[in-house]
């Protein structure tokens, strides 16, 4: 066995011998990684025509959404705090939240599409340009932590997806007969959502913003 000195991320390292600060994966990292497996779930059971996908699909979101919750107050508890989980677990937050985003755009609801596709067109690309902005301060030497409005946008991007798949889970539950109708037209059910969905878009656009503006000399041309 080859045992001659190499390197790796700039220290010397022994081949054969264990990786340097090589990281169990910890509980945190485990509902991480739990989470994006459930995402993988939820994107297949919204693409087939079952009668109730959109009751599973509000299971599997609230499901992902509570270990988006618990992997990061675990860590912070218990100081597992990890190089594999600070960069996989708001990572694998957008590709969830981009997956409802994406399904809720095709789904129908009173004959419309429950979300118009600019919506979600809207907190995607946001999602990128701050990626963007946080890759180009990394290459800087520079961490960018998350404020507190891109955390109100998460909770409220939560609470309108989660509305929508329950209103979709209702109408599910209804031609089952497991349920009555919800009173009213389902237009004044769609109107809700866009109260909560407004919120969650406005909060979207301010703190990308706020956070390119509070950043920009990592961007500015020197």
């Amino acid at each position: 066995m080859d045992f001659s000195i190499g390197t790796v991320e700039g220290l010397p390292y022994a081949w054969g011998s264990p990786l340097p600060d090589a990281e169990p994966v910890n509980l945190p990292n485990q509902l991480t990684l739990a989470r994006l497996a459930i995402t993988t779930g939820l994107a297949a059971v919204l693409e087939v025509g079952w009668s109730y996908r959109c009751t599973a699909g509000l299971l599997l979101f609230a499901a992902a959404s509570i270990t988006d919750y618990a992997d990061g107050a675990i860590a912070r508890r218990y100081n597992l705090v990890t190089d594999f989980g600070s960069l996989m677990d708001p990572l694998v937050d957008k590709i969830l939240m981009s997956t409802a985003l994406v399904c809720l755009s095709v789904i129908p609801y009173n004959h419309h599409p429950v979300l118009p596709a600019w919506v979600s067109i809207l907190i995607i690309s946001r999602e990128f340009l701050i990626t963007g902005l946080r890759q180009i301060a990394v290459s800087k030497g520079v961490v960018l932590p998350a404020d507190r409005w891109g955390k109100h946008k998460t909770i409220w991007q939560i609470i309108a997806v989660l509305y929508y798949f329950l209103i979709l889970s209702f109408a599910e539950w209804n031609a089952a007969g497991w349920f009555p109708a919800l009173p009213g037209k389902p237009a004044f059910w769609s109107k809700i959502g866009w109260v909560f969905m407004g919120i969650a878009l406005a909060l979207t656009l301010w703190s990308g913003l706020s956070y390119l503006w509070k950043n920009r000399s990592l961007i500015a041309d020197r």
